[in-house]
């Protein structure tokens, strides 16, 4: 029996380059997108295994159960969780609807339909869920003069790096494997779509950031950050991470005492 992958935000950039790798490779493909065309596209360009489309808006809570539903008991081996869309802007100058649209794209549809399907993983004892972000979720400390603002889309980023690895670490010896895949910058529609021209900068293609996904899950790899050459670099993050968190006491700080 084939195995199936499902991909969300399937129909352009990294979405359909992981479509186009997982089909390639013969998995049976579950195809997630809000681009009907495009949806039809991808299901005629695999003739040699099944594709299944669901037409959904994955921003809305109404958008993630109807994909949910329509997967049913579907035994998922591969969740890509790649829909992205972006709204950059200060809090202050973005509009409600776009502050819930970003969270619910990247942060509550990763962990609900992650939520779908691990408990079938679990059981079969084997699966992998990829969590796409972006490079983004170590800027937090950037100063001022980093530009443009992101505050809520690299906030979800940053989500979606610690729900992978808190994850990762839940569901140790069960061998469902989770990846936060952390690309920079992508050639791929995402920033045109934000009315941002980068092409004059050199950037990595979805074709390339899926190789390192797929390498990453061989190596075990919790965080893969595709265009990071030293790993340690990464390492000395977490491990920062680690030290600040185990370094916290019940006495106040003497910073804090007047």
């Amino acid at each position: 029996m084939s195995k199936i992958a499902l991909v969300t935000g399937a129909t352009s950039g990294i979405g359909r380059a992981f479509a186009d790798r997982l089909a390639s490779d013969g998995h049976d493909l579950i195809a997630v997108g809000r681009d009907d065309v495009r949806l039809g596209e991808l299901a005629t360009a695999y003739p040699e295994v099944a594709v299944r489309s669901i037409a959904s808006d994955l921003s809305t809570a109404h958008g993630v159960e109807s994909v949910i539903s329509s997967i049913g008991d579907v035994p998922i081996d591969v969740l890509i969780n790649n829909a992205g869309l972006a709204h950059y802007g200060s809090l202050a100058n973005l509009l409600p609807r776009q502050v819930s649209e970003v969270l619910g794209v990247k942060a509550i549809a990763p962990v609900m339909l992650t939520h779908a399907v691990v408990g079938g993983m679990i059981a079969r004892g084997r699966g992998s869920i990829v969590n796409v972000g972006g490079m983004i979720a170590f800027s937090g400390p950037a100063p001022s003069s980093v530009r443009p603002n992101r505050s809520v889309y690299g906030g979800t980023l940053a989500h979606l790096l610690a729900f992978s690895q808190l994850m990762s670490t839940e569901l140790q010896g069960t061998g469902v494997h989770v990846q936060a895949l952390l690309p920079g910058v992508v050639a791929t529609e995402f920033h045109t779509r934000q009315g941002m021209d980068l092409s004059g900068i050199p950037r990595m293609s979805a074709a390339d950031v899926v190789t390192a996904s797929l390498r990453g899950l061989e190596l075990g790899e919790t965080v893969t950050a595709p265009g990071v050459e030293d790993a340690s670099r990464l390492d000395s993050v977490f491990r920062a991470d680690l030290d600040a968190f185990a370094s916290q006491s019940v006495e106040l700080a003497s910073r804090y005492r007047s």
